[in-house]
């Protein structure tokens, strides 16, 4: 039996309350990404150096793993499975080049959270998750299991890009509204990223093995542009004392070993929509409670209520007429 086809699970989404603990999964998910950012985008604007902020939570991220990797025989297990199944072909390399995906994510968080507020950012990642989300779904992308553009994920993912648009309006910063750019891009990537991510868990037998993978590549790629920024005469501020401000890789790994594993329950739209929640809901918090200079509006506060419900209405199940056994 070929380990790529999808079980009935897979097929469409767990139902009841395993779906509902797997919806809350990548809304913790979310809530991690979007502290993420806001500490990210704290630590790049501190050191004036984006790139260098996204290599520190790459590379905490990396030592934490490695750290974890010397005393679990589970994870070297899952580490050594996935290098065999690269090496022999069975799984093409670039399923394990999530981590540049990862890597471009975090660098936009250095480089525009400090100017835009987490919830100016989040709208960028979320329209680019909502646009691709959906497409990666339909054709079933590195092997997951096709799920079909039904009402319901077509209406949920209308109202994500109305939640966006009522965000970005509410933000009172049209000037401004370029830099989405970069956050668009980073969420396009995110959806492939939690795709490849997902093959690559099933196939190492462990989400931290795939976790350790993302880190590791992106860390070396981040490494590389610093120290090109670092011969083109880039310099960047003392490093701050705050110990909350290195935290972000933490973050990371909770969010990319979620995901792993949560993509095969709920596929990518679904989850992704998640994730939005929590990312939407708590970076108007975050702008709210710990302001820097990014007010929260009625118009914001409409726009993750939309949000809300578009998860709910993504995550609907059409109910199936039953069949008479004699049918």
């Amino acid at each position: 039996m070929s380990r790529l086809r999808p079980s009935s699970t897979q097929r469409d989404a767990a139902p009841g309350l395993g779906g509902l603990l797997w919806v809350l999964a990548s809304v913790t998910a979310g809530t991690g990404l979007a502290i993420q950012s806001r500490i990210n985008g704290e630590l790049g604007a501190r050191l004036e150096h984006g790139m260098l902020a996204a290599l520190i939570s790459f590379g905490v991220g990396l030592a934490v793993l490695a750290a974890l990797l010397a005393v679990s025989p589970g994870i070297r297990a899952g580490l050594r499975r996935l290098v065999g199944v690269l090496r022999d072909g069975t799984l093409p390399w670039w399923f394990a080049s999530t981590g540049l995906f990862g890597a471009f994510l975090v660098a936009t968080q250095g480089l525009v959270v400090g100017t835009t507020g987490v919830a100016l950012y989040t709208v960028g990642v979320v329209a680019g998750q909502t646009v691709s989300g959906l497409l990666i779904d339909r054709l079933g992308i590195g092997g997951l299991a096709r799920k079909h553009i039904t009402p319901q994920r077509v209406l949920g993912a209308l109202l994500a890009l109305v939640a966006v648009a009522v965000a970005l309006v509410g933000a009172g910063r049209l000037e401004g509204a370029w830099l989405v750019v970069l956050p668009f891009i980073a969420g396009l990537l995110q959806s492939v990223q939690q795709a490849f991510g997902g093959i690559v868990q099933r196939r190492s037998g462990s989400a931290m093995a795939q976790t350790v993978s993302n880190f590791l590549v992106g860390t070396i790629a981040l490494g590389a542009i610093v120290l090109v920024q670092t011969a083109a005469g880039v310099t960047a501020q003392p490093l701050p004392t705050e110990p909350w401000l290195y935290a972000g890789g933490l973050l990371g790994i909770m969010f990319i070993a979620l995901m792993s594993v949560a993509v095969h329950h709920l596929g990518v739209l679904t989850m992704g929509l998640g994730v939005i929640c929590g990312q939407v809901v708590t970076s108007l918090l975050l702008d709210a409670l710990l302001p820097a200079g990014h007010p929260v509006t009625v118009w914001s506060l409409i726009g993750a209520a939309l949000t809300i419900v578009a998860v709910a209405v993504s995550a609907m199940r059409r109910r199936r007429p039953r069949v008479s056994p004699r049918a």
